[in-house]
């Protein structure tokens, strides 16, 4: 681990490692130990544990269809509405379903305008390129108390190296669309497919310039190339019209009043659920959600959200003076937490009831999720469950290892450097020394 630090030019201060057995003890290994880092997605791990323990793995959303009255002869004469509670995972499939519960309770001509009430969540204006410049990364889209499809729509890119084309298939309904296809098949190899497409976004058209590799292969590129109310409204015209349904109202914003009526609801998954999203593919809106809903009053905000989980750390025994949370998700310039606090975090953990849903929720090493093509060689393969973060500056690593012996271990490594992104092979160096202990 020492040489491959020294290999990467990653200085020992840059540093903060902790191993230490599941059940206590003086730790087997540390390092900086108390220094505040940043843990890029790692710190999903408080968020997720926090929420699993505060609200229940059984916690549901729930996404709600209210009218102006009841329908007559299958029209709606007032508006219909959709009232959100910040479901994280309110994808196409959910949204489809709860479209298809209003037409089966006899809606088929909508008089007014849909009307989206996101009255869950007050929220500070949002701007998806400040993090990185990438405002089109589906990753970068704000939270959102009516959440529907990750904001996003995907596009299936079809490579042809006879014709050196590339053909491109909307896969997600979009009424209004264009795409306005500049690709070109390439004969490199594939490697980084993504950064040789440059998108960009003109009203709803979609313009995509650069190339793709013909040896990629067929290929998904997911964008959120709108705001909330424009998506929405592409998405709710085609899957309307899909289902025989007929609306010539506006999408807006606003609430719904006292006296709609309940036409129709959808339910998301259990938190148990959800929370292996977070985890084992690194959700970043799904974090932001599940933040989000950590606040105990509605509308929720980020500040009662970090003042719950001050307050959940504080009664669960944990010492966190270094802890900063920003969007809880890990990605962010600003939060911080360090490698010991994020042992006691595992440890207590460990001791949680809710210890089964959070251990299943990291992703497995050399099988699945952010791991399923690393450490699949050597003692680790299949024995650690870990969460990993990467950002410019950092890489980190935390969760558990079940060594060759039966032991089990808590294992932080955080790096916080210029060259943090050369520092893998030390982290993995680490956790396969640990399995072989």
């Amino acid at each position: 681990m020492s040489r491959a630090l020294a290999d990467a030019g990653i200085p020992t201060r840059s540093v903060s490692i902790v191993v230490q057995n599941v059940e206590g003890g003086p730790p087997l290994l540390s390092h900086n130990p108390r220094q505040a880092m940043n843990p890029a997605s790692v710190m999903k791990l408080v968020t997720t544990y926090a929420a699993l323990d505060i609200l229940g793995p059984a916690y549901t959303w729930r996404t709600e269809v209210y009218a102006d009255g009841r329908p007559a002869g299958g029209r709606l004469a007032g508006n219909l509405y959709l009232r959100g509670s910040g479901d994280p995972r309110l994808d196409l499939e959910k949204f489809w379903q709860l479209l298809r519960q209003v037409r089966s309770r006899g809606v088929s001509e909508i008089g007014g305008d849909l009307v989206l009430d996101r009255s869950a969540f007050a929220l500070p204006q949002h701007d998806p390129g400040e993090f990185d410049n990438e405002p089109l990364r589906p990753y970068n889209a704000g939270p959102d108390a009516l959440l529907i499809n990750f904001r996003s729509i995907s596009l299936t890119l079809l490579p042809d190296p006879i014709r050196q084309t590339v053909e491109v298939l909307a896969s997600t309904p979009a009424e209004g669309l264009r795409i306005d296809n500049r690709l070109v098949a390439g004969r490199e190899a594939c490697g980084d497919w993504r950064e040789q497409i440059r998108p960009s976004v003109s009203g709803r058209t979609i313009q995509l310039a650069g190339s793709l590799a013909a040896a990629c292969g067929e290929k998904v590129l997911h964008l959120a190339p709108w705001p909330a109310d424009v998506q929405v409204d592409s998405l709710f015209r085609a899957l309307w019209r899909e289902l025989g349904g007929a609306f010539a109202g506006q999408v807006r914003e606003g609430r719904v009043p006292p006296e709609a009526q309940l036409l129709a609801a959808q339910d998301s998954p259990a938190l148990g659920e959800i929370v292996r999203d977070i985890n084992k593919h690194s959700n970043n809106v799904m974090a932001r959600q599940l933040f989000l809903s950590l606040d105990g009053q509605r509308p929720a905000t980020p500040d009662g959200a970090r003042r719950q989980i001050a307050a959940w750390s504080q009664a669960k025994g944990l010492n966190l003076p270094e802890l900063v949370l920003d969007n809880g998700s890990g990605l962010s310039r600003s939060e911080r937490i360090s490698a010991d606090g994020l042992a006691q975090l595992l440890r207590a953990a460990w001791r949680s009831p809710v210890m089964p849903e959070l251990i299943a929720s990291l992703p497995l090493a050399g099988v699945d999720g952010t791991l399923r093509k690393r450490l699949n060689e050597g003692g680790a393969n299949g024995r650690a469950h870990l969460k990993t973060g990467y950002l410019e500056g950092v890489r980190s690593i935390a969760g558990y290892l079940l060594d060759q012996r039966g032991r089990r271990w808590i294992a932080v490594f955080l790096i916080n450097d210029p060259k943090a992104r050369l520092g893998k092979p030390a982290i993995d160096a680490l956790l396969l020394w640990l399995a072989q202990h």
